[in-house]
């Protein structure tokens, strides 16, 4: 194989037995530097651990790689294990890090691990988990991460540097192999130059004006980005005037999209029947909100090269290998937290980078719609042609780490923070909040009987396995209310404690009788966990239990039919699906539990299997086999 100056340069500072971060676009051809540290390590013995920041990228990789390396491959999520002690293990970085502190013991036999996407280690809400891995990673293990393109990119190689005492280099590549077009539309006139003139009063936008383009200039297919789930329909059903197939194809897609309903079990699925008049006309949507398995073959269908235009939300971008013609911005503003903001130019090129397709097309083309009342053309320019965003520590470790590793080291381990990259690069008002905040969080553990006498209480030992979620399930483990639950209660608990309502979104008029009384017992509780920790200067607080989907768990562990179970709830079908899923992850992690009264761990065994079944079902979705991936070069 024939390698690019940067794939080369990795390469040879991994075969040195180099750590490697590398900073290059999107599409530029990263995952060839993995695939060598993969084979490199099979034919060594030696094992890798491939880590990815969400499940669905965990997915793919899974498939692609055992299309490579066949047995070899394994993957372990919060909802699926298959193969688990295989040489190359695919996993969740938050398993990952649970597994350096559950069992690092089973990490002997890895000599490598790979993180896809390290930049995420500035998420608001997921990044101290990569940093917590960081820090916390095995000395035999060398590390290859890679990244978007971050301007400091040499710092955070240089903070691991210091912290692991080995040898970390550093390889950037800034050009993408294949150019990118970048247009505007705004007033409804298409420009590739922004400035005041683009301004002058015109027409709104429309989207046929686009669409026609697209089609007069050879801009299909084309990934159109919206950034929330009804404007992906809204858009779609806007552009079904059009029909991008010849006859032919569409008889080919039409039997296609048959044959996969068929198999994922979808053929009486009212969602798939509504949005199959898209399909057949080339167009398509795809969003969390959409059953996973719907969601699946609307890629699979991509991948086919028989849809032509597709609506989606920006994770369609994070990793995920479906690269296009042209994509299409719909805004250049988003949804950050709470509030609308402008793109961060590193989300922007996650995205624009999806258009070019290696091997297939000499530029991709990326289109901006631009709505003189929201910006202004220096903050268009600031978003496409200014410096990517430099990667922050979120490091805010979790009670269940502090927990774990105060089994290892007791009151040393606030020696952690000055290993953190949010020490390592930030003011000294700063690092004393982030160390106050640290033994705050230690001062309340062990005034709520986490710790006593420089040991780990019961309630301690259960809650260091229970992430995200501790203090409330552990409180309620404490005052033996879990254990008295029966098996649909355990269901319906886990499923309140990952739900996380949409803003307005009202519970349920009436609740379960089984969840009743624990409802009002977890409230007092919480409310009592809150007042300490506001106390304490805790932020954020311990989440709440929310217990909308208690009514649905209720009758999918009844064995009602997924239709049945949607209409009792407001939640979309794709949510629904995830939150069960993520239910099957904090009952997994209770079953695990060293000690635990065996009538409970029965219960939630039983609990388990009742929830683990058809749409929930991970594992037998991933089985399915899939149409052969895209000729597109390295990725």
């Amino acid at each position: 194989m024939i390698y690019d100056r940067f794939q080369q340069e990795a390469i040879d500072f991994i075969n040195q037995g180099c750590s490697v971060v590398v900073s290059a676009p999107t599409g530029a051809g990263k995952t060839a530097i993995a695939e060598h540290v993969i084979t490199a390590s099979i034919a060594q013995q030696k094992g890798v651990i491939y880590t990815a920041p969400i499940k669905a990228l965990s997915n793919q990789k899974f498939r692609d790689f055992r299309r490579l390396y066949g047995s070899a491959i394994g993957i372990v999520t919060g909802d699926i294990s298959i193969n688990p002690h295989a040489p190359v293990l695919i996993m969740t970085t938050e398993i990952f890090r649970n597994r350096i502190l559950d069992d690092p013991g089973s990490l002997k036999q890895y000599s490598w691990v790979i993180y896809d996407e390290i930049h995420y280690i500035d998420n608001p809400e997921r990044g101290t988990v990569w940093e917590e891995s960081l820090i916390l990673l095995p000395e035999h293990m060398n590390f290859l991460g890679l990244s978007a393109t971050i301007p400091n990119i040499d710092a955070f190689a240089s903070w691991l540097k210091t912290i692991h005492h080995k040898d970390v280099r550093v390889v950037i590549e800034n050009n993408r192999p294949v150019p990118l077009h970048i247009f505007f539309q705004c007033h409804d006139r298409v420009t590739d130059k922004i400035d005041a003139s683009a301004y002058h009063p015109g027409r709104p936008n429309r989207l046929d004006t686009l669409i026609e383009r697209l089609e007069s200039q050879g801009g299909l297919p084309a990934i159109y980005f919206a950034f929330s789930r009804r404007k992906t329909e809204e858009l779609a059903y806007e552009s079904r005037g059009h029909r991008f197939l010849a006859p032919g194809e569409e008889m080919r897609i039409s039997e296609l999209f048959d044959s996969l309903c068929r198999k994922y079990g979808l053929q009486d699925n009212a969602s798939a029947k509504d949005i199959f008049p898209l399909v057949r006309r080339g167009i398509a949507f795809h969003h969390a909100g959409m059953l996973p398995t719907l969601k699946e073959i609307i890629e699979q269908l991509f991948t086919s090269h028989l849809l032509k235009l597709i609506f989606t939300t920006e994770t369609f971008a994070l990793g995920i290998n479906m690269p296009s013609r042209s994509v299409i911005f719909d805004d250049l503003r988003k949804i950050y937290g709470r509030y609308a903001r402008n793109l961060k130019t590193r989300d922007f090129y996650q995205m624009a980078g999806r258009a070019g397709r290696r091997g297939m097309d000499k530029e991709g083309f990326v289109y901006c719609r631009v709505h003189p009342a929201k910006i202004r053309p220096e903050e268009v320019r600031r978003i496409v042609f200014g410096r990517p965003e430099e990667v922050k520590s979120q490091f805010n470790t979790s009670y269940a780490t502090l927990l774990n590793l105060f089994g290892q080291l007791k009151d040393r381990l606030l020696d952690i923070y000055p290993l953190s990259f949010h020490f390592y690069g930030s003011r000294k008002n700063e690092q004393k909040e982030a160390a106050r905040l640290l033994a705050a969080k230690m001062s309340l553990l062990k005034e709520l009987g986490f710790i006593k006498d420089s040991a780990l209480t019961d309630k301690g030992d259960f809650a260091k396995a229970i992430y995200g979620y501790e203090l409330i399930i552990s409180e309620l483990y404490d005052k033996r209310i879990l254990q008295s639950l029966d098996v649909a209660s355990l269901g319906m608990l886990a499923a309140a404690a990952v739900f996380e309502p949409r803003k307005y979104q009202q519970p349920p008029a009436r609740l379960p009788q089984g969840c009743r009384q624990i409802k009002q017992a977890s409230d007092k509780l919480y409310e009592a966990l809150r007042a300490k920790e506001q106390r304490c200067r805790i932020y954020p607080v311990s989440k709440k239990l929310w217990w909308h989907l208690s009514p649905a768990m209720e009758a999918w562990m009844k064995g009602e039919d997924f239709g049945r179970v949607a209409t009792l709830t407001d939640t979309d079908e794709g949510e629904i699906v995830r939150y069960f899923r993520m239910a099957l992850q904090i009952l997994n992690e209770m079953r695990e539990i060293k000690n635990l009264p065996t009538e409970m761990k029965e219960k939630i065994e039983k609990a388990i299997r009742l929830i683990n079944r058809n749409e929930v079902d991970a594992e037998k979705q991933i089985n399915l086999p899939v149409l052969a991936p895209p000729e597109t070069g390295q990725t």
